[in-house]
Protein backbone atom coordinates (compact mmCIF):
# COMPACT_ATOMS: atom_id res chain seq x y z
CA UNK A 1 0.00 0.00 0.00
CA UNK A 2 1.37 3.41 -0.92
CA UNK A 3 1.10 6.39 1.39
CA UNK A 4 1.31 9.94 0.13
CA UNK A 5 3.34 12.23 2.33
CA UNK A 6 2.01 15.77 2.46
CA UNK A 7 4.06 18.74 3.53
CA UNK A 8 2.71 20.42 6.64
CA UNK A 9 3.41 24.10 7.17
CA UNK A 10 3.55 25.26 10.75
CA UNK A 11 1.96 28.64 11.33
CA UNK A 12 3.67 31.10 13.63
CA UNK A 13 1.60 32.46 16.53
CA UNK A 14 -0.65 35.31 15.48
CA UNK A 15 0.75 38.72 16.27
CA UNK A 16 -1.11 41.76 17.56
CA UNK A 17 -1.73 42.81 13.98
CA UNK A 18 -3.07 39.85 12.00
CA UNK A 19 -3.04 39.54 8.21
CA UNK A 20 -6.26 38.88 6.38
CA UNK A 21 -6.30 35.80 4.16
CA UNK A 22 -6.38 37.48 0.81
CA UNK A 23 -4.78 37.40 -2.60
CA UNK A 24 -4.33 41.13 -2.41
CA UNK A 25 -0.85 41.58 -0.98
CA UNK A 26 -1.42 45.26 -0.29
CA UNK A 27 -4.52 44.76 1.85
CA UNK A 28 -4.12 46.19 5.35
CA UNK A 29 -3.95 43.87 8.37
CA UNK A 30 -6.91 43.49 10.68
CA UNK A 31 -7.51 45.73 13.67
CA UNK A 32 -6.70 44.24 17.03
CA UNK A 33 -9.67 44.22 19.40
CA UNK A 34 -7.99 46.40 22.01
CA UNK A 35 -4.66 48.13 22.39
CA UNK A 36 -2.61 49.46 25.28
CA UNK A 37 -0.87 52.74 24.55
CA UNK A 38 2.90 52.68 24.76
CA UNK A 39 4.28 54.58 27.77
CA UNK A 40 6.85 56.12 25.43
CA UNK A 41 4.23 58.37 23.83
CA UNK A 42 3.77 60.38 27.04
CA UNK A 43 7.38 60.20 28.19
CA UNK A 44 10.09 62.83 28.32
CA UNK A 45 12.12 60.70 25.89
CA UNK A 46 9.55 61.35 23.16
CA UNK A 47 9.62 65.10 23.75
CA UNK A 48 13.41 65.20 23.95
CA UNK A 49 13.67 63.27 20.69
CA UNK A 50 11.34 65.74 18.96
CA UNK A 51 13.24 68.80 20.20
CA UNK A 52 16.74 67.42 19.63
CA UNK A 53 15.96 66.11 16.15
CA UNK A 54 14.29 69.42 15.26
CA UNK A 55 17.32 71.43 16.36
CA UNK A 56 19.67 69.10 14.48
CA UNK A 57 17.50 69.43 11.36
CA UNK A 58 17.33 73.23 11.44
CA UNK A 59 20.58 73.87 9.47
CA UNK A 60 19.14 71.82 6.60
CA UNK A 61 15.43 72.58 6.86
CA UNK A 62 15.62 76.33 7.46
CA UNK A 63 17.41 77.15 4.16
CA UNK A 64 15.14 74.76 2.23
CA UNK A 65 12.03 76.24 3.84
CA UNK A 66 13.25 79.80 3.26
CA UNK A 67 14.02 79.12 -0.40
CA UNK A 68 10.70 77.35 -0.91
CA UNK A 69 8.83 80.22 0.75
CA UNK A 70 10.61 82.72 -1.50
CA UNK A 71 9.66 80.73 -4.59
CA UNK A 72 6.04 80.61 -3.42
CA UNK A 73 6.07 84.38 -2.93
CA UNK A 74 7.60 85.05 -6.36
CA UNK A 75 5.42 82.64 -8.32
CA UNK A 76 2.17 82.63 -6.36
CA UNK A 77 2.18 85.82 -4.32
CA UNK A 78 0.81 86.18 -0.82
CA UNK A 79 -0.01 84.45 1.40
CA UNK A 80 3.04 82.20 1.56
CA UNK A 81 1.85 80.17 4.53
CA UNK A 82 -1.28 78.06 4.74
CA UNK A 83 -2.97 77.43 8.10
CA UNK A 84 -5.71 74.91 8.71
CA UNK A 85 -7.57 73.48 11.69
CA UNK A 86 -6.59 69.91 12.54
CA UNK A 87 -7.48 67.51 15.34
CA UNK A 88 -4.61 66.71 17.71
CA UNK A 89 -4.06 64.66 20.83
CA UNK A 90 -7.15 64.10 22.96
CA UNK A 91 -9.28 65.70 20.23
CA UNK A 92 -7.83 69.17 20.74
CA UNK A 93 -8.08 71.48 17.71
CA UNK A 94 -4.89 73.26 16.60
CA UNK A 95 -3.63 75.16 13.56
CA UNK A 96 -1.23 73.28 11.32
CA UNK A 97 1.30 75.25 9.25
CA UNK A 98 2.22 74.52 5.64
CA UNK A 99 3.64 76.32 2.65
CA UNK A 100 0.83 77.24 0.27
CA UNK A 101 0.57 74.95 -2.76
CA UNK A 102 -2.89 75.91 -4.08
CA UNK A 103 -3.91 78.80 -6.30
CA UNK A 104 -5.52 81.73 -4.52
CA UNK A 105 -8.62 81.35 -6.71
CA UNK A 106 -8.94 77.59 -6.39
CA UNK A 107 -12.10 75.53 -6.06
CA UNK A 108 -10.88 74.47 -2.62
CA UNK A 109 -12.75 75.42 0.53
CA UNK A 110 -10.23 75.93 3.32
CA UNK A 111 -7.86 73.56 1.49
CA UNK A 112 -10.21 70.64 2.07
CA UNK A 113 -11.53 69.81 -1.39
CA UNK A 114 -9.55 70.63 -4.49
CA UNK A 115 -8.79 69.32 -7.94
CA UNK A 116 -5.37 68.70 -9.46
CA UNK A 117 -5.85 71.90 -11.42
CA UNK A 118 -5.88 73.88 -8.17
CA UNK A 119 -2.31 72.88 -7.37
CA UNK A 120 0.35 75.11 -8.91
CA UNK A 121 3.38 73.59 -10.72
CA UNK A 122 5.59 74.72 -7.84
CA UNK A 123 3.06 73.33 -5.39
CA UNK A 124 3.25 69.90 -7.03
CA UNK A 125 7.03 69.93 -6.68
CA UNK A 126 6.85 70.98 -3.05
CA UNK A 127 4.38 68.19 -2.31
CA UNK A 128 6.50 65.52 -4.01
CA UNK A 129 9.44 66.26 -1.71
CA UNK A 130 7.20 67.23 1.24
CA UNK A 131 8.85 70.66 1.47
CA UNK A 132 5.41 72.14 2.13
CA UNK A 133 5.36 70.24 5.45
CA UNK A 134 8.56 71.78 6.86
CA UNK A 135 6.80 74.69 8.63
CA UNK A 136 5.30 72.06 10.95
CA UNK A 137 8.52 72.36 12.92
CA UNK A 138 6.67 75.28 14.52
CA UNK A 139 3.95 72.86 15.61
CA UNK A 140 6.59 70.56 17.10
CA UNK A 141 8.23 73.37 19.09
CA UNK A 142 4.78 74.40 20.34
CA UNK A 143 4.13 70.85 21.54
CA UNK A 144 1.18 70.34 19.18
CA UNK A 145 2.87 67.75 16.98
CA UNK A 146 5.66 65.21 17.00
CA UNK A 147 8.03 64.05 14.29
CA UNK A 148 6.31 60.65 14.34
CA UNK A 149 2.66 59.88 14.97
CA UNK A 150 -0.68 59.55 13.18
CA UNK A 151 -1.11 62.32 10.62
CA UNK A 152 -3.57 64.95 11.90
CA UNK A 153 -6.83 65.19 10.03
CA UNK A 154 -9.27 68.05 9.49
CA UNK A 155 -12.44 68.00 11.65
CA UNK A 156 -14.55 67.06 8.61
CA UNK A 157 -12.69 63.78 8.04
CA UNK A 158 -12.47 62.99 11.75
CA UNK A 159 -16.25 63.33 12.03
CA UNK A 160 -16.83 61.32 8.84
CA UNK A 161 -14.60 58.35 9.70
CA UNK A 162 -15.50 58.29 13.39
CA UNK A 163 -19.06 57.56 12.29
CA UNK A 164 -17.86 54.74 10.03
CA UNK A 165 -15.50 53.22 12.61
CA UNK A 166 -15.66 54.06 16.31
CA UNK A 167 -11.99 53.09 16.64
CA UNK A 168 -10.93 56.09 14.57
CA UNK A 169 -10.82 58.40 17.60
CA UNK A 170 -8.16 56.16 19.18
CA UNK A 171 -5.65 57.81 16.85
CA UNK A 172 -5.90 60.87 19.09
CA UNK A 173 -4.24 59.13 22.01
CA UNK A 174 -0.90 60.25 20.57
CA UNK A 175 0.46 63.54 19.32
CA UNK A 176 0.00 63.77 15.55
CA UNK A 177 3.16 63.50 13.50
CA UNK A 178 4.83 64.94 10.43
CA UNK A 179 5.29 61.32 9.38
CA UNK A 180 4.14 57.99 10.74
CA UNK A 181 3.99 54.24 10.34
CA UNK A 182 0.98 54.56 8.02
CA UNK A 183 3.00 56.84 5.72
CA UNK A 184 5.70 54.18 5.46
CA UNK A 185 3.35 51.26 4.95
CA UNK A 186 0.98 53.08 2.59
CA UNK A 187 2.78 56.21 1.34
CA UNK A 188 0.34 56.98 -1.50
CA UNK A 189 -2.85 56.75 0.54
CA UNK A 190 -5.38 59.57 0.23
CA UNK A 191 -7.71 60.98 2.92
CA UNK A 192 -10.41 58.70 1.51
CA UNK A 193 -8.28 55.73 2.61
CA UNK A 194 -8.07 56.78 6.24
CA UNK A 195 -9.67 53.58 7.47
CA UNK A 196 -7.02 51.55 5.63
CA UNK A 197 -4.32 53.53 7.45
CA UNK A 198 -6.03 53.24 10.83
CA UNK A 199 -4.58 49.82 11.61
CA UNK A 200 -1.04 51.16 11.21
CA UNK A 201 -1.77 54.22 13.35
CA UNK A 202 -3.06 51.99 16.14
CA UNK A 203 -0.12 49.63 15.77
CA UNK A 204 2.21 52.58 16.26
CA UNK A 205 0.32 53.76 19.34
CA UNK A 206 0.70 50.31 20.88
CA UNK A 207 4.35 49.65 19.93
CA UNK A 208 5.87 53.16 19.82
CA UNK A 209 9.46 53.46 21.00
CA UNK A 210 12.50 55.63 20.36
CA UNK A 211 13.89 52.95 18.06
CA UNK A 212 10.66 52.85 16.06
CA UNK A 213 10.64 56.64 15.73
CA UNK A 214 14.20 56.61 14.41
CA UNK A 215 13.38 53.88 11.89
CA UNK A 216 10.25 55.68 10.66
CA UNK A 217 12.09 58.99 10.22
CA UNK A 218 14.94 57.26 8.38
CA UNK A 219 12.54 55.35 6.12
CA UNK A 220 10.58 58.54 5.43
CA UNK A 221 13.63 60.38 4.13
CA UNK A 222 14.64 57.29 2.17
CA UNK A 223 11.24 57.24 0.43
CA UNK A 224 11.44 60.94 -0.40
CA UNK A 225 14.77 60.66 -2.19
CA UNK A 226 14.09 57.46 -4.13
Amino acid sequence: MMFELKEVTLKAPESAVQKKETNNRNQAPMLKDDIVMSDYLCSQRKRVFDLVFSVISLPLLLPLTGLSALLVLLTMGMPVMFKQKRIGRNGKVFLIYKLRTLKRKSTSHDGLFHSNGDITPLGKLLRIFRFDEFPQLLNIFKGEMSWVGPRPEVPFYVDKYSKLNDRFSERHKALPGITGLAQIKNPNATPNENLDKLVYDLEYIEKASLGMDLRIVFNTFSLLWK
